[in-house]
C-alpha cells in the first residue's frame, strides 16, 4: 500500500478557476481534476475513490472549494447493509423489473431515454444545454482503463432506467442513473442503487460509492437513507449510524 500511494502521489492535478455550482444555486466551485492524458486503471481509481474522487466521462475529479464543504463523499458498506421499510417496499414494487448488464455502447434506446429524462428533470440545467450523442458519449460511455457496465432495467421488455456503474477492486461505483420520468412512482433511482448493493454482496465486495452526498440539494440528499453509511472527512472514512445526519 504504501508503494501505492507513492506512485499516485506523483499524479498532475489540474484546478479550475471559479465557475458556478452545479448544485447549489448562487455558489462559487473550483474543481481538482486528475491530468486526463494520464492512462487510469482499476487500481489507481479504486484509490482515487477512497480519497474522495470521482469519474465523469474519463475525468476523475473531486471539489476543492476553499470555504464550502458541503460535497461529502459516501458510500455504502454493503456487508452491514439493511433495507429500511420503504427500501423493502421499492424492492417489492419492482420485483418485475429484469437487470440486464451491458458492456458501454451507444444504443439509440439508452440515449432517447436520457434526453427525456435530462428535459424533464433537469431541464433548468446545463446538462439540457448540450443534449447530442455526442455529450451522450462523452458522458457516460467514454473508454477508460478500468470496467464499466450499463446495467438496464426493464419491466416485461420496456426500459424503464440505465445505470452506469463502474468496478472497482472494492467495490462498484454507482456513476449516474437515468429513467423513465413516467415510472417515478416506481423510484428507479432507489431501486438502481438497492441493485447494485445486492450484486456487490453476491460478489463479496465491500463497497458501493456512491458519490457526493449535499445536505441543501434535493437532487444529492436521498444518499444518506441508504444505512449504515460511511463519509470521507478528508483523512479517513467515518461511519455514520442510522438517525444521524452527516453534518
Amino acid at each position: 500500500m504504501t508503494s501505492e500511494v507513492h506512485t499516485h502521489k506523483n499524479l498532475q492535478l489540474y484546478l479550475t478557476s471559479r465557475h458556478d455550482c452545479s448544485y447549489l444555486p448562487g455558489q462559487d466551485a473550483r474543481t481538482l481534476f486528475v491530468d486526463p492524458n494520464l492512462r487510469i486503471d482499476r487500481n489507481h481509481a479504486n484509490w482515487l475513490q477512497q480519497i474522495g474522487f470521482r469519474r465523469s466521462g474519463r475525468f476523475f475529479y473531486r471539489p476543492a472549494c476553499h470555504v464550502c464543504q458541503q460535497c461529502v463523499p459516501v458510500r455504502v458498506p454493503v456487508a452491514d447493509f439493511q433495507p429500511n421499510r420503504s427500501q423493502r417496499r421499492n424492492l417489492r414494487r419492482n420485483q418485475d423489473i429484469e437487470f440486464i448488464a451491458r458492456t458501454p455502447s451507444f444504443d439509440q434506446e439508452h440515449y432517447e431515454l436520457y434526453r427525456h429524462y435530462i428535459l424533464s428533470r433537469h431541464g433548468d440545467g446545463d446538462m439540457a444545454e448540450d443534449l447530442t450523442p455526442d455529450s451522450y458519449r462523452r458522458f457516460l460511455l467514454a473508454p477508460w482503463a478500468g470496467q464499466s457496465r450499463l446495467l438496464e432495467m426493464r419491466a416485461h421488455g420496456q426500459l424503464i432506467g440505465v445505470a452506469v456503474s463502474d468496478c472497482l477492486t472494492d467495490g462498484f461505483s454507482a456513476v449516474y442513473t437515468f429513467f423513465d420520468p413516467a415510472q417515478g412512482a416506481r423510484a428507479p433511482g432507489t431501486f438502481a442503487v438497492l441493485s447494485q448493493i445486492r450484486q456487490a454482496q453476491q460478489l463479496g465486495l465491500k463497497y458501493l460509492y456512491l458519490g457526493y452526498w449535499i445536505a441543501e440539494s434535493k437532487k444529492m440528499a436521498y444518499k444518506e437513507k441508504f444505512r449504515p453509511i460511511e463519509a470521507w472527512n478528508g483523512q479517513c472514512w467515518q461511519r455514520f449510524d442510522a438517525g444521524v445526519s452527516l453534518r
